[in-house]
């Protein structure tokens, strides 16, 4: 039974990488293609760690998995969101069919709307 559960975290996690992939070529832009990398790839590598564990199921694999695990949920949101708020104040095009941009008000983006540290928003002339 177990060896069933195994295969099935495998290739469970195989789909999800491969989603993870193909979210990152098929997407349009930037935010979108870091979000379905981030999200899908974490579970794809979880669910194959998490396989990892329970066909090996010695001490020393379980809590290397498991820490791996927590790492990889720990640190994949963080590097996601620097990485898209590098990519949206260095001025990376979003998407045409994005309706909202909620950081177009963001004081500390002047490429977007915002001003520069030391300005107010009276000094800047408004050219939306």
């Amino acid at each position: 039974m177990i060896d069933v559960l195994v295969a099935l975290l495998i290739v469970g996690g195989a789909f999800f990488a491969f989603v993870a992939g193909l979210g990152v070529l098929r997407m349009p832009d930037i935010m979108i293609r870091m979000h379905a990398s981030t999200k899908a790839g974490t579970l794809g590598c979880g669910m194959i760690l998490l396989a990892v564990a329970l066909h090996f199921q010695d001490t020393a694999t379980v809590s290397r998995a498991i820490a791996a695990i927590l790492f990889i949920l720990i640190t994949a949101p963080v590097a996601a969101h620097m990485i898209g708020r590098a990519a949206y104040r260095t001025g990376v095009p979003l998407w045409h069919g994005n309706v909202i941009d909620e950081m177009a008000s963001d004081s500390s983006h002047p490429a977007r709307g915002g001003t520069e540290p030391g300005e107010t928003a009276a000094d800047t002339p408004d050219v939306r």
